[in-house]
């Protein structure tokens, strides 16, 4: 069974929309989003890059923290990014 959960933040090219998700598969997921595979927001708005990641090995917790984040306010979720990834660059979800 497995035991990975991520929740993660995508941003479009000009870095001005963020979404927030969890996943069980970060490499699938963001394949999809870039593909466009999955159509609703982040097709819309072309939100496909991966600025932010972070693991669990409880979908709870997991289910938990997504929530929290996509409750914040922007200016708390830039703080995050960029406690982590400062120039905003796309992460490998590799």
């Amino acid at each position: 069974m497995n035991h990975n959960y991520y929740v993660y933040i995508l941003t479009n090219k000009t870095n001005n929309v963020l979404y927030t998700g969890v996943t069980n598969d970060l490499v699938k997921r963001v394949f999809e989003h870039k593909n466009k595979i999955i159509k609703g927001f982040t097709s819309k708005y072309n939100v496909s890059k991966l600025i932010y990641f972070e693991h669990f090995t409880s979908i709870e917790y997991a289910i938990r923290r997504e929530k929290q984040i996509k409750g914040w306010k922007r200016f708390k979720k830039i703080d995050l990014i960029e406690s982590v990834n400062t120039d905003w660059k796309e992460i490998d979800p590799k």
